[in-house]
C-alpha cells in the first residue's frame, strides 16, 4: 500500500480526492497538509479558522500538517515553507502528495515540477472528472458543505455563505464552474462519509476584503 499525504484546503475538492483515495483501498494517508496564513491564522485563501481545520483533521481521524506563511507571501516563501515539510515527509519514506485538483494543466505541472525537485511525485485523483457530475456526486455522497469564500469578479456576493447543495448549483451563472476550479468561490466541508462526527460552527458576519474576496466568517462552537 503506498503512503502519501494529502494536500488539504477544507474544501470539497479534497474531501472527494479523500473519499476516492479510501475508496480504491491502494493508499494510506499519513496525514493531511494544510497552508496556514500566520497573521490571520486561517486557511490560506478559504478564509477558515484554524480550531475548524483541527476540527476537521479531528473528525478524520488523521494528522495535521500546517505550513505557515505569512500574509501577502511571496511565491518564493511559499515553496521554501512546503519544500522544508515534504522533506521531513520524505525522510520517513512517503514520496507521493495528493491534490484535489481537476483540469488547471498549469497548476498541475507546476506541483509535478516542484515535487520532482524533491524526488516525490504527485497523484490527482479527480483529475479530468466532469465538475458538474462531481459536484452532484458530492452532494449525492452525503457531503454537507458552506461556500466560506467568493471571489466576486467571478460570482455575486450573495452567493457567500449558502450551503453547497443542488440549489445553489442551479443558481450559478454559466460561465462560474460548478465546483469553482478556477477560484470563484471556495468552501469549508463540515459532514460526509469520510468524518466520524460533524463539524458544528455558526455563521458570523459576511465581510469584502481586497475590494473583491467576500468571506463567511464561520465559528467554532
Amino acid at each position: 500500500m503506498v503512503k502519501l499525504l494529502l494536500c488539504w484546503s477544507g474544501g470539497k475538492d479534497c474531501a472527494l480526492a479523500l473519499h476516492e483515495l479510501v475508496r480504491e483501498g491502494e493508499y494510506s494517508v499519513a496525514g493531511i497538509l494544510t497552508t496556514v496564513t500566520d497573521d490571520y491564522d486561517r486557511i490560506s485563501m478559504h478564509g477558515v479558522r484554524t480550531p475548524l481545520l483541527e476540527k476537521q483533521a479531528d473528525s478524520l481521524n488523521l494528522p495535521l500538517e500546517k505550513v505557515f506563511i505569512r500574509r501577502n507571501a511571496s511565491n518564493e516563501e511559499y515553496e521554501e515553507r512546503m519544500s522544508d515539510v515534504l522533506g521531513r515527509y520524505k525522510m520517513r519514506g512517503i514520496r507521493t502528495v495528493a491534490f484535489g485538483d481537476i483540469f488547471l494543466e498549469d497548476l498541475r505541472s507546476y506541483r509535478e515540477q516542484k515535487l520532482r525537485g524533491l524526488d516525490m511525485h504527485a497523484l490527482f485523483p479527480l483529475w479530468k472528472n466532469d465538475t458538474g457530475a462531481l459536484a452532484r456526486h458530492f452532494i449525492e455522497l452525503g457531503f454537507r458543505a458552506i461556500v466560506s469564500c467568493v471571489d466576486t469578479q467571478f460570482l455575486d456576493a450573495g452567493f457567500t455563505g449558502r450551503e453547497f447543495d443542488g440549489s445553489f448549483l442551479d443558481d450559478l451563472p454559466s460561465m462560474v464552474d460548478t465546483c469553482g476550479e478556477n477560484g470563484e468561490f471556495h468552501t469549508f466541508v463540515y459532514d460526509g462519509p469520510i468524518f466520524r462526527d460533524k463539524i458544528r460552527f455558526s455563521k458570523g458576519e459576511i465581510v469584502l476584503r481586497d475590494e473583491r474576496f467576500s468571506f463567511c466568517d464561520l465559528l467554532p462552537e
